[in-house]
């Protein structure tokens, strides 16, 4: 059982609990990004353009990785990443289910820290092994160099736990100068046992809504100029 102590470093190193975890009116603290994948990074934009009226811009590649992506800002500290396979190279070692997508659909989520090593050992220390922290780079199309590290859970739910992200000091973060016109208003997880669900998130120090559902799955619903549009894993 996770201490009190550790709790409490835990929440204070990652992401503030809020005593209203589960409540339906509240999005995670430190919301970095939601990561909609797509098995072609064209048709991914042309797709959320037809339902938001926003295009999302060219990010990069990240190398190595076979992905690249496109972006779009959801607020003025969030944005939505659409992620797709790089044909130009030759294999794709993130979110390997992406090839076989019918249509974009969420597959990851991201919080943000300061302190990723501090983060990643509490994780570890709370029984959650971690995968990281590494780190990666991508160039922007106007040439400019974002760096970051990450952590993933080795068991992250298929997806519906978040990774850990610390951005470098001299990146810009993607939301302040992606297209705007977007406003993410809720994000929330489902279960068929959601106070399991619930245990896990609150031990991790993720304020995220965790609700009843037939199956386990990341909604989320963003506003746009042409009205309110629904994501899911």
């Amino acid at each position: 059982m996770l201490s009190r102590r550790l709790f409490l470093a835990l929440a204070g190193t990652a992401i503030t609990l809020h005593p209203a975890f589960c409540r339906k009116d509240t999005m995670p603290n430190n919301l970095d990004h939601i990561v909609l994948g797509s098995h072609d990074l064209d048709q991914g934009i042309a797709w959320l353009e037809a339902r938001t009226g926003v295009r999302a811009a060219l990010g990069g590649v990240h190398p190595g990785r076979g992905t690249r992506n496109a972006l779009l800002a959801l607020g003025p500290h969030c944005y939505l990443e659409i992620l797709a396979p790089d044909p130009r190279q030759s294999s794709l070692t993130w979110y390997t289910q992406l090839p076989t997508l019918r249509e974009p659909r969420l597959v990851a989520w991201a919080v943000h820290t300061t302190d990723l090593a501090a983060v990643a050992g509490k994780c570890a220390a709370a029984g959650y092994p971690i995968d990281g922290p590494s780190d990666y780079s991508r160039a922007r199309p106007d040439g400019k160099t974002l760096r970051w590290k990450l952590f993933h859970l080795k068991d992250d739910r298929d997806g519906l736990l978040p990774f850990f992200i610390e951005w470098a000091a001299d990146s810009i973060h993607p939301a302040v100068d992606t297209p705007p016109g977007c406003m993410l208003t809720s994000l929330q997880l489902e279960s068929p046992h959601p106070n399991d669900l619930a245990k896990v998130c609150q031990t991790l120090g993720v304020d995220v809504p965790v609700m009843v559902g037939q199956k386990q799955l990341l909604r989320a619903r963003i506003t746009s100029p042409k009205g309110e549009v629904e994501f899911t894993s």
